[in-house]
C-alpha cells in the first residue's frame, strides 16, 4: 500500500470512530429510546468489564486452571472480598497486587 492509502485508511477509520460514538450526540433529541434499551444500557459496564476480567482471572495460557492454583483468580476474589468489606478502591487495588504478588511467589 502506498503511504496515500495509508493516510485514506486512517482518516476513514477515525471518521468512522468518531460518528459511532458520537452517534446519540449527534443526534441529540430527536431520537429517543425505549425505556427497557435504557433499563438495558445501565448493566452494560458491568457486562464489558466481566467480559474483559473473566478470561484473564480463569485462563492461564488459554487453558482453564484449577481455582487453588490461580493466584490471579484468588488475588481477584480477595480483592472483591475486600471492596465489598471497605468500599475502598485504592484499597482494593493495592490489596488485590499484594495478594496476588504473594500468591505468586507461593504458588509457582
Amino acid at each position: 500500500m502506498s503511504n496515500l492509502e495509508y493516510s485514506l485508511l486512517i482518516v476513514l477509520l477515525a471518521l468512522s470512530t468518531v460518528v459511532t460514538r458520537s452517534f446519540f450526540f449527534l443526534l441529540g433529541n430527536k431520537v429517543t429510546m425505549p425505556a427497557w434499551v435504557q433499563h438495558a444500557l445501565r448493566y452494560a459496564p458491568a457486562a464489558a468489564l466481566s467480559a474483559i476480567l473473566a478470561p484473564d482471572l480463569l485462563l492461564t495460557g488459554g487453558e482453564m486452571v484449577a481455582p487453588w492454583t490461580n493466584p490471579r483468580l484468588m488475588a481477584g476474589i480477595i480483592a472483591t472480598l475486600f471492596f465489598l468489606a471497605t468500599r475502598h478502591l485504592l484499597g482494593t487495588i493495592i490489596a488485590g497486587m499484594t495478594c496476588f504478588s504473594v500468591l505468586r511467589l507461593i504458588l509457582v
